[in-house]
């Protein structure tokens, strides 16, 4: 059995960061999951990030993404935009420097007994802690459509779940979504030799351009400063700020993609849905009925429908989720990312409710490790 003062589970950039300024400000860490899993696992090789060089992990503000460059001798110039890949180094770099130790493993339950935490790990191992840092990972939290359950799960799947498509060149492809997923997916099929893409979604075609994120920076900075930050803006402030976050994070697609979605095998079908599916007797195509009336045959579908939090779904929470108070799917938290179960603490997008849009992104990592750790240096 390990003992420790803080336990954190998972091991992507919320995680990472958390351990890494509590190791520094002498907090005994302990961490288990797979370094950037999510990433590695979940997104293709050839993805781009949408953010740029100052994003990054360290609270500390000295082994960030710009001094991870730097030792490279990498110019930023010269990865505009940034491959997964780099960031990927990036994050393996940050761990070494921290000497941040990842258990790779997984927990299987996790439960409070006289104020300490006791998690199993699926090898049978046991941690008990004071405090656990939980940095659920979205792919707990995939949305698909309501008619889903009507495509055989074999010929269907969320971007999450479909990141190699070397075995699909010369399919017929239907993406369901039009955010920057799904015309990043269609861009890597056509690179990938898939014979055609439809792109299907209820809005308008989005607008292709640069985005800048800089305005981000001062919310996530005040999130720091002024203790409730988010929570005890107005309604309509925040309202304000989510429309600018919208604009630039979903009504606005990178401006990278336009000249790798030049291709006459991609079929954009905006202001439609899919309203119904039809699994061939024989075979592995379907007949798909669009809105418009419209019917395609295909041979695969991708659902880029995104994320809708609901912690219930959160494997290891289970034995502690009748005393975590949810709101539509989010944990409630305090101005430190405390759940209502004392000493547990859960970041990332499962905290942007009470925190603001900014969280379910790599940019607030810092920030949350801040408040964490100044929460657990304060405790008696």
């Amino acid at each position: 059995m390990i003992t420790t003062e803080l336990l954190v589970v998972g091991a992507g950039p919320y995680a990472l960061s958390t351990a890494g300024l509590a190791r520094e400000r002498g907090i005994d860490t302990v961490v288990v999951g797979h370094p950037m899993g999510f990433w590695r696992d979940n997104m293709p090789e050839g993805m781009f990030l949408r953010s740029g060089p100052s994003w990054h992990m360290d609270a500390a503000g000295t082994h960030t993404f710009a001094a991870f460059l730097q030792q490279r001798g990498i110019a930023p110039k010269d990865i505009d935009p940034i491959p997964i890949a780099v960031f990927l180094d990036y994050a393996e770099w940050f761990r070494e420097q921290k000497s941040i130790d990842v258990q790779a493993e997984t927990i299987a339950d996790l439960t409070q007994s006289d104020g300490r935490f006791a998690a199993s790990l699926a090898d049978g191992e046991q941690i008990v802690a004071d405090a656990v840092m939980c940095a659920p990972g979205i792919r707990h939290y995939t949305n698909l459509p309501e008619w889903a359950s009507a495509a055989p799960p074999g010929l269907a799947a969320h971007t999450c779940d479909l990141v190699q498509f070397r075995t699909l060149a010369g399919a017929r492809v239907l993406i369901v979504g039009g955010r920057q997923s799904a015309y990043e997916w269609a861009a890597l099929l056509r690179e990938h030799g898939v014979a055609r893409v439809d792109i299907v979604h209820r809005h308008a075609v989005p607008r292709f351009d640069r985005v800048d994120w800089a305005f981000v920076d001062a919310h996530v900075e005040r999130t720091i400063s002024v203790p409730g930050y988010w929570r005890h803006l107005s309604q309509p402030e925040q309202d304000k700020i989510s429309r600018q976050f919208w604009a630039a994070g979903r009504l606005t697609l990178e401006h990278w993609l336009v000249p790798r979605l030049e291709w006459d095998g991609i079929h954009r079908w905006p202001g439609t849905e899919v309203a119904g599916v039809i699994p061939h007797s024989v075979g592995d195509e379907l007949d798909v009925r669009l809105s418009n009336s419209e019917r395609l045959t295909v041979d695969r579908i991708i659902y880029a429908s995104g994320y809708r939090a609901d912690l219930a779904r959160v494997p290891y929470l289970a034995s502690l989720m009748s005393r975590i108070v949810c709101v539509d799917g989010f944990p409630v938290l305090d101005e430190s990312f405390g759940t209502s179960v004392a000493g547990l603490y859960v970041t990332g997008f499962s905290a942007s409710r009470d925190f603001g849009p900014f969280f379910g992104f790599v940019k607030g990592a810092p920030a949350a490790a801040t408040l964490i750790v100044r929460d657990l240096l304060s405790r008696p």
